[in-house]
């Protein structure tokens, strides 16, 4: 287990509590001792993250009325009973009124540790659920920016403390880390939530046309430009205006860029006329800027103008305590989508999660819990060491091949963005050998395209 579990242990037997304890100790287990229901009631609240393993018969309060409290205490804190063989259709029936299991005495060690081991890892899912829900109520409605490792809590706290303030925000990560929920997030907990969210990918546009998409542009200020347009700075006047991958900002653009961040103002394409723009400028780079062999054709000037504030959002494989709790979160919001179940988490997405190095980040995660979740993945799952070393059924060689050449065609998607062509030229394979493979292994190329 990666972390201590806890468990209130509670029989009036002492000798039978101590051996148990011991039992339970020796497997991994931190271990409550009570001879009394009371006294464990006494020590519970709602937010207790282990489980619960009680005798039924006892003075006093007994398992079944120590039971009934728990559960109007919270429905959903896992309760294991030990029974007597006599007691047996009892317990049955407190399974049916929501017990976790039962185990009748004398019971195996195996059959006791297991049982628990179960409890517990549906109480911790239960528990992450949980803060998932009151991380998402805290932000409102929107992107949420989930996690609960430190540098993600830090993260927040940093966005709850800038949000009201009019400093421009330089954020840097990799690709799908978030840095679009992190702008969205700086101008939902704002005062200028009420104006527009306007985003630009510097990226995807060419030089002739980012101009007249960021500074708009007058009729007859080129050829083509026959109705006036109001450029994305405009439109978000009194809002936040998100500038992603900006490091791919062509230079002449770049130049006309400072002077908006020094004098709050724009000129349209095609006429000297100056507009006044009040405005938050948050913009994403890939890379790191203040490192000028990364920066290459970046103005130093414009980086230093915008890095009034710098954030960095760290990939995911750096955060891998947050992997399980965002997969549960994305596999219900894709539940809830398209109206499946939940997903079980079984062995081989468990060892998916773990063994994965997660190039798409956040993103890659988002939508390998949707396919999950329309059962799409095929299982063993590719990427996994371990599904290959053992702790499952073991992938034949043909299947370890394919697992192998899917996993690179994932990771080669995306680190192009999606973009077919690159990623056809990376592999130096046929364009129509690389879409037979994507219908193969299930891959939607879609789902690795930059926005």
């Amino acid at each position: 287990m990666s972390r201590t579990e806890k468990v209130f242990l509670i029989d009036d037997d002492a000798d039978l509590l101590r051996a148990t304890a011991q039992t339970l100790e020796l497997a991994g287990f931190e271990a409550a001792l009570f001879t009394s229901a009371a006294d464990a009631l006494s020590r519970l609240d709602a937010g207790f993250e282990g489980v619960i393993v009680s005798d039924i018969r006892m003075p006093g309060l007994d398992g079944l009325e120590l039971f009934e409290r728990v559960r109007d205490m919270d429905a959903e804190l896992p309760v294991i009973l030990m029974t007597g063989h006599g007691d047996i259709p009892m317990a049955v029936k407190a399974i049916q009124d929501g017990v976790y299991d039962f185990i009748a005495k004398p019971f195996a060690t195996d059959r006791l540790i297991q049982c628990i081991r179960r409890a517990a890892e549906k109480r911790r899912l239960t528990m992450e659920n949980r803060h998932l829900r009151q991380v998402a109520a805290e932000g409102g409605a929107g992107p949420q920016l989930l996690g609960q490792t430190p540098v993600m809590v830090r993260l927040r706290q940093t966005l709850k403390q800038i949000a009201d303030t009019d400093v421009d925000v330089l954020v840097t990560g990799e690709t799908g880390s978030g840095k679009e929920v992190v702008a969205s997030l700086l101008h939902q907990w704002g005062r200028r939530a009420q104006g527009h969210f306007v985003a630009l990918n510097c990226g995807a546009l060419p030089e002739q046309i980012i101009e007249s998409e960021l500074f708009g542009h007058e009729p007859g200020a080129f050829t083509g430009a026959q109705k006036k347009r109001v450029g994305r700075i405009e439109h978000a006047d009194g809002g936040t205006l998100f500038l992603d991958e900006i490091e791919s900002m062509p230079m002449s653009t770049q130049v006309r860029m400072l002077r908006v961040l020094e004098m709050r103002e724009v000129a349209p394409l095609g006429t000297n006329d100056i507009r006044p723009v009040d405005l938050r400028v948050v913009a994403a780079a890939k890379v790191d800027l203040g490192d000028p062999g990364q920066r290459a054709s970046f103005r130093e000037d414009l980086y230093y103008r915008l890095n009034v504030v710098s954030l960095s959002i760290p990939p995911l494989r750096e955060r891998r305590e947050d992997i399980v709790l965002l997969f549960h979160y994305f596999a219900e919001k894709a539940a809830r989508r398209f109206s499946r179940d939940v997903p079980a988490m079984s062995d081989a997405v468990t060892r998916y999660l773990a063994d994965h190095h997660w190039p798409g980040n956040v993103r890659e995660l988002s939508h390998f819990a949707e396919r999950i979740t329309l059962g799409l993945e095929p299982v063993p799952l590719s990427g996994g060491a371990s599904s290959e070393r053992g702790g499952g059924t073991i992938m034949s060689l043909p299947e370890r091949v394919d697992a192998h050449e899917a996993e690179i065609i994932r990771d080669t998607l995306t680190s192009f963005g999606g973009n077919v062509q690159q990623t056809i030229a990376a592999l130096k394979i046929p364009r129509k050998t690389f879409y037979d493979k994507l219908q193969r292994y299930g891959i939607v190329r879609s789902d690795y395209a930059e926005r």
